[in-house]
């Protein structure tokens, strides 16, 4: 009854935790607002999940995903090098929408609000899908320490902090920025890909702002640009919520309640730890 319980949470965990590591590349290190995150993972996880349905093994369905959510990550650079602020955050915003609607109307393959069902679970048993997904978000994390800590990450951080002196010192920053936003949608991919093989059914409303916000909380709460900070935050936000379940409340009232929760803590912290449990920055 408890394994049953704790299980899929901490599953779910996992899966919000690649995600929210993989956003720092671009949020935290970039300083780019990016709100189109769902929209990679939404790729990620419908091509994962069409793979999978015509036969393809695991660790294709998985490579290919990520790969294409990294492809449209990088090609979606193109369009917003140029802008700042307030602006990058509405554009990203805008793709994501692109990508919910797409995902829709196109029902010759996405069956449209129907969406995808029978996904083939390439575990039996949660404990074995656990061990995976576990093993996924670890090589997330240290894949993308391992890029912070590079010369790489420290152009990351230059571009942050002062755009226009790192293109003065002769560096591209459209390439540099692309090439983030291609890691962190490769990482979207994965995530994507593994909460579909997991749920065994994904729809359009599978990735809409709600989802978005989660993961966003997650990096700013934990701090931007501290990967330590933004595993604490994952799991303290995935956990927060977890006693209104024994209150006895619908479902109907636990899921907006969650996202007032939500809402709640990062407001607080916001104005009262602008740097999150860790951060190397403020918001803003």
């Amino acid at each position: 009854m408890i394994e049953s319980y704790i299980i899929p949470l901490l599953i779910i965990i996992s899966i919000l935790l690649i995600l929210a590591l993989s956003l720092q590349l671009t949020l935290g290190y970039t300083g780019l607002v990016n709100l189109g995150h769902v929209g990679l993972m939404a790729i990620g996880a419908y091509a994962s999940a069409l793979l999978s349905l015509h036969g393809a093994p695991l660790w294709a369905s998985t490579i290919i995903a990520s790969f294409s959510s990294a492809l449209v990550g990088y090609a979606l650079m193109f369009p917003i090098h140029k802008l700042k602020g307030d602006y990058v955050a509405l554009t990203t915003m805008g793709f994501s929408v692109i990508v919910y609607v797409i995902l829709l109307n196109w029902r010759g393959l996405t069956r449209g609000p129907l969406g995808l069902v029978g996904i083939p679970r390439p575990f039996e048993s949660d404990v074995a899908f656990l061990l995976f997904t576990c093993t996924m978000a670890l090589f997330s994390f240290i894949v993308i320490r391992r890029i912070a800590r590079s010369s790489f990450g420290t152009v990351l951080r230059a571009i942050r902090d002062d755009e226009t002196a790192v293109r003065t010192a002769g560096k591209n920053t459209l390439k540099v920025k692309s090439c983030a936003f291609a890691v962190s949608g490769f990482f979207a991919g994965l995530a994507g890909g593994i909460y579909g093989q997991y749920f065994a059914y994904i729809d359009p409303s599978s990735f809409t702002f709600n989802l978005s916000i989660v993961f966003t909380a997650i990096a700013i709460i934990g701090g931007l640009a501290s990967l330590k900070g933004t595993v604490y935050a994952a799991i303290v936000l995935v956990l927060l919520p977890e006693p209104l379940r024994f209150i006895g409340f619908s479902s109907s009232i636990l899921g907006p309640a969650r996202e007032m929760i939500y809402g709640v803590v990062l407001l607080l912290v916001l104005i009262y730890w602008p740097k999150g449990f860790l951060g190397e920055v403020k918001l803003g």
